[in-house]
């Protein structure tokens, strides 16, 4: 593990993700343990529960619409709770290639720190899930390569990347 704080340590891989944490002023750590196959694998390599991984999933909204949502390891999107959140009807998820073009990582890879932006150029935005913001401890989020992650307090995270925290999950 590395502590990693701007400027960025030269035993951190560098990534765009990497970078934006540097510039974030946000405290975290970063743990490079190479690929691993599972939520349980990830935890274990990260020394955390599966609760305290966050995935990134890629929504699309529309043609060239997207958000970033937050979910905790142990939890899957509600839809009907995301659409109803966002007073829409219709909601996808896009597939490797189309998530890869919007944020410019690859699945298992995804983060919003370093994300690509929206052709307006604003950051897409952010959910994550109240359960995720609620809990104690650190929390673990991709770090924009395999096998990188970073963890970082709640609501150092949610602050950083302007995140709007609501009820979006549901259990496995």
């Amino acid at each position: 593990m590395t502590d990693a704080t701007a400027p960025l340590d030269p035993s951190v891989p560098d990534t765009p993700a990497t970078r934006a944490l540097a510039a974030s002023g946000i405290g975290y750590t970063v743990t490079v343990h190479g690929r691993v196959n599972s939520l349980e694998e990830a935890a274990a390599a990260r020394g955390l529960e599966p609760w305290q991984i966050l995935k990134t999933l890629v929504v699309r909204k529309a043609d060239d619409d997207f958000l970033l949502v937050l979910v905790p390891g142990d939890r899957q999107i509600s839809w009907p709770k995301l659409r109803t959140l966002l007073g829409v009807s219709r909601l996808s998820m896009p597939d490797k290639e189309v998530a890869r073009a919007a944020t410019g990582y690859e699945r298992g890879t995804i983060t919003p720190f370093g994300s690509l932006q929206s052709p307006a150029g604003t950051p897409w935005p952010v959910i994550a899930d109240a359960l995720a913001a609620s809990r104690p401890g650190p929390v673990s989020i991709g770090a924009g390569a395999h096998g990188v992650a970073a963890s970082v307090a709640t609501d150092d995270l949610v602050a950083a990347l302007g995140a709007q925290v609501a009820d979006v999950t549901e259990p496995l």
